[in-house]
């Protein structure tokens, strides 16, 4: 019971936490007109969280969220890679459960349910995958 709560209540603290990140995020960092003034880090570091941000930036590091080659799209295409690899692997563990069920009525019912939820982890991560695809040249889209 203490557990439930404990639970609860750490998820009830995540919310504001994460509303209070996403406020500061539009507001507080990132414009390139603070950048730009701050790009001198060594004689004047006072640029704020933005110009700490933009010193702490590498060369290669990249800026954009969306796009073809943004961060928000290499994240998500590795992670759908990463389900659908994990899909393709539990459908091949299925088919081999029950091709060595002999007969077993058990054996044989929790291997098509592997088999069916295979396909169903597949189809999930192909149309997720297409959806995000779809917001994100939406979202580059509007932007340019």
């Amino acid at each position: 019971m203490k557990s439930i709560i404990k639970k609860s209540l750490q998820s009830l603290l995540i919310v504001p936490v994460l509303a209070l990140g996403v406020s500061f995020a539009g507001g507080v960092i990132s414009s390139p007109a603070v950048q730009a003034q701050a790009a001198d880090c060594t004689t004047d570091p006072s640029g704020g969280i933005a110009g700490g941000a933009g010193c702490a930036k590498t060369e290669d590091q990249q800026t954009d969220l969306f796009g073809p080659t943004g961060v928000f799209k290499i994240v998500t295409n590795v992670l759908l890679f990463i389900i659908g690899a994990i899909s393709v692997i539990m459908l091949i563990i299925g088919g081999i459960r029950y091709v060595i069920s002999g007969g077993d009525s058990a054996a044989v019912t929790s291997a098509k349910n592997t088999i069916l939820y295979a396909v169903v982890g597949i189809v999930v991560a192909i149309l997720a995958f297409a959806l995000v695809n779809f917001v994100i040249t939406s979202f580059s889209a509007s932007a340019a």
